[in-house]
């Protein structure tokens, strides 16, 4: 199976948020198109292809919400849970496109921007709005899982526009192989980066008392198709974060690759070893 590498180099957020739109929806539209003629009650097939199918948000404070639901970390996997994603379709239905492409990685550094995720509070937005604009950093509120964060320049932005079910991943072992791939990145650069029960995203110190973020993850799934992804700071300047309790977090910190070790990685080196270690992590290949 393959996934297109997408370099959007810097985009403005509004600009790239309608590139993914439009990238997501053309994934579904695939795989509407495969699943054309399949009802799930007649046929069997799995309700997570249905247009009453899953959509699920998972944010980088670990929340996650169904059609009308709420559910705690532990039962984030919902829509892997909707049915075994090796054999989905179900009797009597098409077999999935034998396109072997399954989605597309775009990768991009934004303009300073600030996004709330819709279970966030605004509370966590620290300076009023107007203060937002006045320095050219806008605060957008979009589809994903999660709270507040930021996006700008030296920040490593991937959205993974993929199929799950063709993968054979649930929601919950999607976010793993994002948070994994990071901390295999990070490693190269002498960084030892962990998880946090509860809390979706790679983190430094993560058994003290005052953790540090290095990368923020936040996604979006519909029909097992995913959309939003990861932050990583590369070289980011971390007093932008100083205006937010990131991702709702008033006790933990924020960090980058440049601030823990004091050099200066190539944003280009950083790509690729993303994109080598997503691909070994999902067994696809990432072409560009």
């Amino acid at each position: 199976m393959k996934i297109a590498y997408r370099d959007a180099g810097t985009m403005p957020y509004a600009d790239c948020w309608q590139l993914q739109r439009e990238l997501f929806e053309e994934l579904l539209a695939r795989k509407r198109r495969g699943a054309a003629g399949c009802g799930a009650d007649k046929n069997g097939c799995s309700a997570g292809l249905g247009d009453s199918g899953g959509i699920g948000n998972l944010g980088g404070c670990g929340n996650f919400s169904g059609l009308g639901d709420s559910a705690g970390l532990g039962n984030s996997a919902g829509i892997g849970n909707t049915a075994d994603p090796g054999n989905a379709a179900g009797p009597g239905c098409p077999p999935p496109p034998s396109d072997d492409r399954i989605g597309t990685l775009l990768v991009v550094e934004h303009p300073p921007v600030y996004t709330l995720g819709k279970s966030g509070r605004l509370e966590n937005l620290l300076v009023p709005e107007a203060e937002l604009e006045r320095l050219g950093a806008p605060l957008f509120r979009i589809d994903r899982g999660g709270d507040i964060t930021f996006h700008g320049p030296g920040q490593l932005v991937g959205y993974p526009i993929l199929d799950l079910e063709r993968i054979g991943l649930g929601l919950r072992d999607y976010i793993d192989a994002l948070e994994e791939t990071v901390i295999r990145t990070v490693a190269r650069y002498g960084i030892r980066a962990g998880r946090i029960a509860g809390a979706s995203g790679v983190w430094l110190d993560e058994k003290s008392a005052f953790p540090r973020k290095i990368c923020a993850i936040g996604v979006r799934a519909s029909r097992y198709v995913t959309m939003h992804g990861f932050a990583l700071n590369v070289t980011t300047d971390l007093d932008w974060f100083r205006r937010i309790h990131p991702c709702g977090f008033a006790d933990r910190g924020v960090t980058s690759i440049a601030c823990e070790t004091g050099s200066v990685p190539p944003m280009e080196e950083v790509k690729e070893l993303i994109r080598t270690y997503l691909s070994e992590i999902l067994n696809v290949e990432i072409y560009k």
